[in-house]
C-alpha cells in the first residue's frame, strides 16, 4: 500500500497532526538550504586571486611539461597532476573581434575586461572605449595588484591585464601610465622604457628616468636576482633584463630570477598589509616565444619553469586558503605536434617509421642553447662554419639535413607560415630527428584549457569564450 493510500484512512486528527509536522519538516529543511546556500555563496569569495598564465599554452604544450617532467626530471607537474586533476577544468575560445586567430592584446583584454577587441588593441575596444581591466576593478575595490612576467612588462598580456591603448607597441605611453597605476609589484624585462636614451640601454624620447620616478613614490628597486632576494617592502619594480628576459638555456641566474623566484618575491610584497587581498598576473612569455620559433627544447624549459611557480602559488595557498589560484594560456602558439615519422624517405614503410618517446625526449634534453641565441651567434650573414660550431657544441646528436641548411644560409624560408629564421628551420632539424614538429610560427585558434582551484573555481567550468573569463574574475574581485 502507497502512502498517500495510508493517509486517507487514518483518522481526520492524525492527518492533521502528520500534515502540520511534515510542513514544518519541510520549511526547516528549506531554511537549511537558504542558510547552507547563503553560506557557501559567501565561501565562493576568494580574498586573494593568483592568475598563472603560460603566454601560447594550450592542451598539447601541458602534456607535454607533465610528460617531459616525470621523464627528465622525475618530477610531478603540478599544473596537471594537481590543479588540472583536482580542482576545475575548463576550456576558452579565443577569436578577437576581427578574426579568427588572436593575438596576446586581444586575448589579454578579453579574459582582463570581458570585452571583444581586434588584435593587437590593449583595453580598447572597437569603438575605441576604454573598458576596465581586472587589475583596475581590484585596485578600486581597495585590493593590492601585482603583475610579474618573462616579456617586457608592458608587453601584451601585463598590459591588457592593468592599462589602455591603441596599440601594443606603444611602449613608451604603456610604460607611462604604470607609473600613473602604480601597481603595488611590477617585474620582468624592459628597462629600455624606463630609461632615458642616451644612457646604457636606454630608449624613451622624453629623458625622463621612471626608475627613479618609481623609487620617489617609495618602490623598492631590484635589478638582479641578489637584489630581488633582498627586497623586503610592500612594494616592488623589479626590471632584470633591457628587452624580454631571457629562456632558460641562456639565462644567467645572478642576473635574471627564475619565474618561481619572481613569484614568490611578489606574493612576499603583496601579502604584506593587505586587509582586502590581492590579485597576482604570473605570466611566462617563453612558452610563446618557444613555440613562435618552433623550440621545443626552450618549451620544455620553459613549461618546467612555470610549473615551479605553480608550486609556489599552490603552497602560498596552502598557507591561505581563501586564495583562487587559476592556471591558464590565452591562446596556442606554434601548431605544436608531436607525432610519428619516418626515418627518411627512402621508403614509406612502416618499418622505416619512428614513434616519438623517451629516447627522442631525451635528445631534447641534451641541447643547451635556445635557437633565438643561435640566431643571434649566427649574426645577419650566417656562415656555415659558425653554424657547424653552434650546432657540434650544443645540439648533440643532431645533423642539419642539406635543404635546411641551405635555406638557413641563403636565409629563405620553406612556407608562408614559418617566418623566424633560422629558428623555424632549425625547429625542423630538431623535429625530423625527434618527432616534434611545429604546424606554424604563429598562432592557433585551438581553445585555451583553464585550470583553477580554490574558493570561486566553479566559475571557470566547461567550454566558455575568453570573455566569460573576465566576467568571472570581475564578479569574484567585486563580490557579486
Amino acid at each position: 500500500m502507497r502512502f498517500y493510500d495510508l493517509t486517507l484512512i487514518l483518522i481526520a486528527p492524525v492527518r492533521r497532526a502528520l500534515a502540520v509536522a511534515f510542513a514544518g519538516f519541510v520549511l526547516a529543511l528549506a531554511g537549511c538550504a537558504s542558510t547552507g546556500g547563503s553560506q557557501a555563496q559567501a565561501a565562493q569569495q576568494p580574498k586573494n586571486i593568483i592568475i598563472m598564465l603560460a603566454d601560447g599554452a594550450s592542451s598539447t604544450q601541458w602534456d607535454f611539461g607533465r610528460y617531459s617532467s616525470k621523464v627528465l626530471r622525475q618530477r610531478q607537474f603540478a599544473t596537471t597532476d594537481i590543479v588540472f586533476k583536482n580542482g576545475t577544468l575548463g576550456l576558452l575560445s579565443t577569436h578577437p573581434s576581427d578574426a579568427y586567430v588572436v593575438d596576446s592584446a586581444a586575448a589579454g583584454t578579453a579574459m582582463s575586461t570581458g570585452f571583444k577587441v581586434n588584435n593587437a588593441a590593449v583595453a580598447v575596444t572597437p569603438d575605441g572605449k576604454h573598458v576596465p581591466t581586472v587589475m583596475e576593478v581590484a585596485k578600486a575595490r581597495g585590493k593590492r595588484i601585482g603583475l610579474v612576467t618573462t616579456a617586457t612588462v608592458y608587453d601584451a598580456t601585463p598590459a591588457a591585464f592593468s592599462l589602455h591603448a591603441l596599440s601594443r607597441r606603444d611602449s613608451q605611453g604603456l610604460v607611462d601610465q604604470y607609473l600613473a597605476l602604480e601597481s603595488d609589484v611590477l617585474m620582468g624585462g624592459g628597462a629600455d622604457y624606463f630609461l632615458p636614451a642616451g644612457t646604457p640601454g636606454g630608449k624613451r624620447k622624453d629623458g625622463k628616468d621612471i626608475i627613479a620616478a618609481f623609487r620617489a613614490r617609495g618602490y623598492q628597486i631590484a635589478r638582479n636576482t641578489a637584489e630581488l632576494k633582498a627586497a623586503t617592502g610592500a612594494r616592488l619594480l623589479g626590471l632584470f633584463a633591457e628587452e624580454d628576459m631571457d629562456f632558460e638555456l641562456d639565462r644567467d641566474p645572478a642576473r635574471e630570477p627564475t619565474t618561481a623566484e619572481m613569484a614568490a618575491a611578489a606574493l612576499r610584497a603583496l601579502s604584506r598589509h593587505s586587509p582586502n587581498g590581492f590579485v597576482l598576473l604570473v605570466e611566462n612569455e617563453n612558452v610563446d616565444t618557444a613555440g613562435h620559433a618552433n623550440d621545443a627544447a626552450s618549451l620544455m624549459h620553459a613549461l618546467w619553469a612555470f610549473d615551479d611557480a605553480v608550486g609556489v602559488a599552490l603552497e602560498f595557498q596552502r598557507r591561505t586558503p581563501d586564495t583562487l589560484v587559476i592556471i591558464t594560456g590565452d591562446h596556442e602558439t606554434g601548431g605544436f605536434s608531436p607525432t610519428y615519422a619516418q626515418k627518411d624517405l627512402s621508403t614509406l614503410s612502416s618499418r622505416n617509421r619512428f614513434y616519438t618517446g623517451d629516447e627522442q625526449l631525451r635528445m631534447l634534453g641534451r641541447i643547451t642553447m635556445s635557437l633565438n641565441r643561435v640566431k643571434e651567434e649566427l649574426g645577419k650573414k650566417p656562415s656555415g662554419e659558425v653554424l657547424d660550431k653552434l650546432l657540434a657544441g650544443h645540439f648533440p646528436g643532431f645533423r642539419l639535413d642539406p635543404d635546411l641548411r641551405e635555406l638557413i644560409l641563403n636565409q629563405k624560408t620553406r612556407e608562408r607560415n614559418f617566418t623566424y629564421l633560422p629558428q623555424n628551420l632549425l625547429g625542423r632539424m630538431v623535429a625530423r630527428q625527434t618527432g616534434y614538429y611545429w604546424g606554424t610560427s604563429g598562432h592557433t585558434p585551438e581553445p585555451a584549457v583553464v585550470g583553477a582551484i580554490g574558493p570561486g573555481a566553479e566559475l571557470f567550468r566547461g567550454y566558455q569564450d575568453n570573455t566569460d573569463f573576465g566576467r568571472h574574475l570581475h564578479r569574484l574581485i567585486q563580490g557579486r
